[in-house]
């Protein structure tokens, strides 16, 4: 078995994609955290994962059946990625002091460079982790560049020349 500090200096050089994942309680406040783990997981039927720390706050609000939003952040919503990924103090919200809308009954940050929305099918014990499995019910893309985590830093994904 290999030491933590090996481990999460090789995965500090995977990059990923940074997502804010939202849900509602059913009196309509707002919850949501910095995720960097989202990926497809099938086609048929369209479903999507993500890992959640077992600590989240998250996590007690995505039982399975419960709504989620899953906000893929642009390139120059970095700060945004910073401001969920704090532990929220006392009573506050993450959602405090941010501009954001609601899409299909979910927190949706606007000027993402991806949107999703689904039903949370099962969680799937992970070490210190669950794994949520998402059955997306609405997708939506845009052009702008993603934001990504990468060596613990954020940046942005840029193609290669033709040929290079």
């Amino acid at each position: 078995m290999i030491d933590r500090e090996t481990f999460v200096e090789l995965m500090s050089g995977v990059c990923a994609p940074v997502t804010v994942v939202t849900t509602a309680t059913a009196d309509g406040r707002p919850h949501g955290s910095t995720v960097s783990s989202f990926t497809s997981l099938s086609l048929d039927p369209p479903l999507a994962s993500f890992a959640l720390d077992r600590g989240s706050g998250l996590l007690p609000h995505l039982h399975q059946g419960a709504r989620v939003g899953v906000n893929i952040l642009a390139a120059h919503q970095h700060t945004l990625a910073a401001s969920f990924a704090r532990r929220c103090p006392g009573t506050g919200s993450k959602f405090d002091g941010i501009t954001w809308t609601t899409r299909a009954g979910l927190p949706h940050l606007p000027d993402s460079a991806g949107w999703t929305a689904g039903r949370v099918e099962r969680h799937v014990p992970g070490g210190d982790h669950v794994l949520l499995v998402i059955s997306v019910e609405e997708a939506h893309s845009t052009p702008a560049a993603p934001l990504v985590y990468l060596r613990r830093s954020f940046g942005t994904y840029s193609g290669l020349p033709a040929g290079g």
